[in-house]
């Protein structure tokens, strides 16, 4: 597992009498970025400001990182075939630190709103732009980023392939003004982005070409669809559990104690499709997790979600896919069939309930267009917009004409707030006379 833990800059800083694992400091390297940190300021479902109860995408990444050591204990005690490979609950720690550590601010809707700016550039999406941070942006080193291991590189990439093998939009129509822009036209492509080819290469360097072959395998889809990768590393499958928990699980508590989804509407949706799930347990206890979800006291709405994501982790299992020689990639993490499709039906409860209501729909919406605008304005002049730090890293870029990646990394680097306000400075008379000047 040596080649693994290896580095891009193989010179490391001297530290007096550092014990640490290679996977501990990777870590601490993320813990201590101000990528983290602004992911205190960037919204997960519901807006930041909206509430002071609800969670961020920092409190959100902090839980997928107690689900995710939860999990990996889990298939340590279970699984005797993949003990070896958990050797470190510090790695899964920082996968779960760093997964979204890539996302714009406004969520969604600024996603959106990137990729459509990025669209003749390979696009934007935020696990590309996690990747991007963690190997070439954050100022941990002078050309790769924080200087992470290779294993916590890999534990990282969702969608193991290029967006240029990825891409498949079918002809969209021409838009006259931002205002015009639907999601469903402009999906991103999960993907890894096309100048960040170097750092994929660099990743899967010590596999044979037959796994490296069967790793970067895509399934084809119909125009309008964009390609998908197939496969994840065994440590990305269990991030990846882990934060379709903390998603489902905790947003789902978020809105219920916020009154934006009722008992009516668990009634409504989860109860008659929970009721199809051949599983005794589920069927025994889900009308009690329901009384307690919806009860006023707050220490059995506890108790439930409790149970909701003890009854998920310890459901987790793995399987081996065996066309892989490698076992980072031979082992997957997943759920029972029952309790997956448990999780499936709290992920389209909360899909429906809290991210297609018309007021969360707005608020990203308003998103999406302060990110189109500021691109926008950015574009036009970098050279007198940009703050100087941004503004030397766009001349190099714009050598090789990808100046417009280093825009989107401006961007995509702001939290919610910083957005608004620069946006507000641009673009409103009011604040003419009261433009804040600090370093960027």
């Amino acid at each position: 597992m040596e080649q693994w833990q290896q580095r891009q800059q193989t010179a490391q800083p001297p530290r007096r009498h550092d014990l640490r694992s290679a996977y501990q400091r990777d870590r601490a390297r993320i813990m201590h970025s101000a990528a983290f940190r602004r992911l205190q300021a960037k919204t997960q479902v519901l807006g930041v400001g909206m509430n002071d109860f609800y969670r961020t995408r920092l409190t959100h990444s902090l839980e997928v990182a107690q689900i995710g050591t939860g999990i990996a204990a889990q298939l340590q005690a279970e699984f005797a075939e993949v003990r070896p490979l958990i050797d470190s609950m510090s790695l899964i720690e920082a996968l779960c630190f760093a997964h979204d550590i890539g996302h714009p601010p406004f969520g969604h809707g600024g996603e959106i709103a990137l990729n459509y700016m990025m669209r003749e550039h390979s696009g934007f999406e935020g696990n590309g732009q996690t990747l991007r941070i963690l190997a070439k942006l954050e100022p941990y080193t002078e050309h790769f980023g924080m200087n992470l291991t290779r294993r916590t590189l890999l534990g990282i990439m969702k969608y193991p392939a290029l967006a240029a093998t990825l891409q498949n939009y079918s002809a969209a129509p021409k838009l006259d003004s931002f205002r015009q822009l639907k999601p469903q036209q402009w999906p991103a492509v999960k993907g890894i982005f096309d100048i960040d080819s170097d750092v994929y290469d660099w990743v899967l360097a010590p596999l044979n070409n037959a796994d490296r072959d069967a790793f970067s395998a895509i399934t084809t889809m119909p125009v309008g669809q964009h390609h998908r990768s197939q496969h994840k590393s065994f440590d990305c499958t269990v991030m990846e559990l882990a934060d379709d928990i903390a998603y489902a699980v905790h947003d789902l508590e978020d809105a219920i104690v916020m009154g934006i989804i009722t008992r009516d509407h668990w009634q409504e949706f989860v109860r008659p499709q929970a009721s199809n799930i051949a599983d005794s347990w589920l069927t025994e206890q889900l009308p009690a997790i329901e009384s307690q979800l919806f009860s006023a006291k707050h220490h059995l709405r506890k108790d439930a979600i409790g149970t909701l994501v003890n009854a998920l982790v310890t459901a987790t299992v793995c399987v081996s896919l065996p066309q892989f020689d490698e076992p980072l990639l031979r082992y997957r993490a997943q759920l029972t069939p029952s309790h997956a499709a448990l999780l499936e039906i709290f992920k389209q409860f909360v899909l429906r309930y809290v991210i297609k209501k018309p007021e969360v729909q707005m608020i990203e919406y308003k998103g999406q267009q302060i990110v189109m605008e500021l691109f926008d304005a950015l574009a036009s002049d970098p050279a007198r917009l940009l703050p100087s730090n941004t503004k030397q890293r766009w001349f190099v870029a714009e050598e090789q004409h990808q100046g417009a990646r280093v825009i989107a990394d401006y961007i995509a680097g702001m939290t919610d707030e910083f957005a608004a306000r620069l946006h507000q400075q641009l673009f409103s008379a009011r604040s003419i006379h009261m433009m804040e000047f600090g370093a960027q």
